[in-house]
């Protein structure tokens, strides 16, 4: 996948989900990272290198991780779940698409805090 490739198939899976309220992406040479806003306090990091091949989504929350999937060289595939963020979790590979999917799940499943309702119809 390429730098472009990944921004595309990105912006228009987290305008699919209607859950952010603005979103930043940022390319130079072969890398794209940005920030999706939920509301204050509570967005998603991505980040994408085409050399290395790393990918990784993370969910933060008063500026600690809640929730990731990341790839790297090191550890491969690997999801950092809602109930035990820290840890690391093998799993099969993902489409951005398919991670952005399981990022809006886990949204869905939160309670609604700082006065945003998140149960989106």
């Amino acid at each position: 996948m390429d730098v472009r490739t990944f921004a595309d198939e990105l912006l228009r899976a987290l305008a699919d989900t209607g859950l952010f309220a603005r979103v930043a992406l940022r390319t130079e040479g072969p890398v794209a990272s940005g920030y999706a806003h939920v509301h204050e306090g509570l967005f998603v990091r991505f980040y994408f290198n085409v050399i290395t091949g790393t990918i990784a989504f993370a969910l933060i929350e008063e500026q600690q991780r809640i929730w990731g999937i990341d790839y790297d060289n090191r550890r491969g595939w690997h999801l950092h779940p809602a109930d035990a963020p820290t840890s690391h979790v093998g799993i099969n590979p993902l489409s951005v698409p398919d991670i952005v999917d399981h990022l809006q799940k886990v949204l869905l499943r939160r309670k609604p805090t700082s006065g945003v309702d998140m149960d989106i119809a």
